[in-house]
């Protein structure tokens, strides 16, 4: 029998839905360059999820989460723990999938060290 994750209920959706599609938004083909060049400029791990929301790097680059009225940090911080885990496995997920030539162009990003 292979291991299937447990599903797991999101609690406060409204919140995690906004922030999801503000993740989408900037993970998106034609704004992601944009994203890990912001984040190579403020020397961020792309893996470091709580610290690009923490240095408002979402709501620079998303009009749509910009102009809600609340930074991807509160929205974030709004979550259960568990949502919170949820989303940064979907972000987690979502740059993985990101295309290798914009990877390897950006890959100081990606470094652990």
């Amino acid at each position: 029998m292979s291991y299937q994750q447990a599903q797991i209920a999101v609690t406060k959706t409204e919140d995690f839905e906004q922030l999801k599609s503000a993740v989408e938004r900037v993970l998106a083909p034609t704004a992601v360059e944009k994203f890990y060049s912001k984040l190579q400029s403020r020397g961020v791990n792309v893996r470091q999820f709580e610290k690009i929301a923490a240095v408002g790097v979402f709501e620079a680059l998303d009009s749509g989460l910009k102009g809600s009225g609340k930074t991807a940090k509160q929205l974030y911080e709004s979550l259960t723990v568990s949502d919170q885990a949820l989303m940064r496995e979907f972000y987690l997920e979502r740059i993985e999938q990101v295309d290798m030539k914009v990877r390897e162009k950006y890959k100081k990003v990606y470094r652990y060290y």
